[in-house]
Parts: structure tokens; C-alpha cells; sequence
């Protein structure tokens, strides 16, 4: 993994629905929350589109997104929460799992802010790890 990578992609030995719910089971684990699965496959058919499945985890850490929102003037961070995992499924088949490098962003941010991303996008990494193996 390219730590400067602002998207990172690693395939799933498991089809779409087993890798969101191993993912979810993970994070718990790590006394993550999951406020939401958003089925986007799901979402577009019901307006007439047609895509491979895709859902999108969502998962949050009241201790680091305490950090970000403590103060006012940090709170513009929130932009970026919850951390999102996405599992989707290419034309090749195969089920492929995609999170942001939020370590990498917050280059200018306050020490407390950055510390906190850097900590939830470690442990994100960590969750995904765990399920899928190493980057």
C-alpha cells in the first residue's frame, strides 16, 4: 500500500454479502459502531438502473470521533464521517473492498484532528485486514 494513496483497493476472498458481514463483525470487535449498510445496487434499481452489487459499511469510534468534534473550529472534519468501507462486486467477478486513507489527508489539520485520523484510519486498516488480508 502507497501511503500517500488516497483510495485504497485490495480484492476479497468472499462474495459481496459474506465480506459486509465479516467487515461488520470486525469492526465491532474493535468497539467500532455500524450506524448503516448503504445498498447502492439496491438504491439504483428501484430507480431503474442496473449495477453490480455495491454497499457501502459505515462505521464509527465514538473515541475519535469525539476528538473531531469537540470544538468548533475542528468540526468541519465531519465531512468525513462516519469512515466508510466499500464492497462491490467487478466485471471480473470478483468482490473487491475499497477505504479512504484518511491518514493521509490530514496533512494541515490540528494535532488533535490529525491524531485521530491517524488513529481511526489505522484501525479501519486493521478491520479490513483481519477479514481480507494484508495490502
Amino acid at each position: 500500500m502507497n501511503a500517500n494513496q488516497l483510495i485504497i483497493e485490495q480484492v476479497s476472498p468472499f462474495n459481496v454479502a459474506v465480506t459486509v458481514e465479516k467487515l461488520i463483525e470486525a469492526a465491532a470487535e474493535k468497539e467500532w459502531q455500524n450506524p448503516a449498510v448503504h445498498n447502492l445496487q439496491q438504491s439504483l434499481a428501484k430507480s431503474g438502473k442496473e449495477v453490480r452489487p455495491v454497499q457501502v459499511i459505515e462505521i464509527c469510534k465514538p473515541a475519535y470521533s469525539g476528538l473531531m468534534l469537540e470544538k468548533s473550529d475542528e468540526r468541519i472534519v465531519s465531512i468525513m464521517m462516519p469512515c466508510r468501507i466499500s464492497v462491490y462486486e467487478k466485471e471480473d467477478g470478483k468482490t473487491y473492498v475499497a477505504l479512504m486513507n484518511t491518514s493521509a489527508m490530514s496533512v494541515g489539520m490540528t494535532t488533535s484532528v490529525a491524531d485521530a485520523m491517524k488513529g481511526a484510519s489505522d484501525e479501519t486498516f486493521e478491520i479490513v485486514q483481519t477479514v481480507i488480508g494484508p495490502f
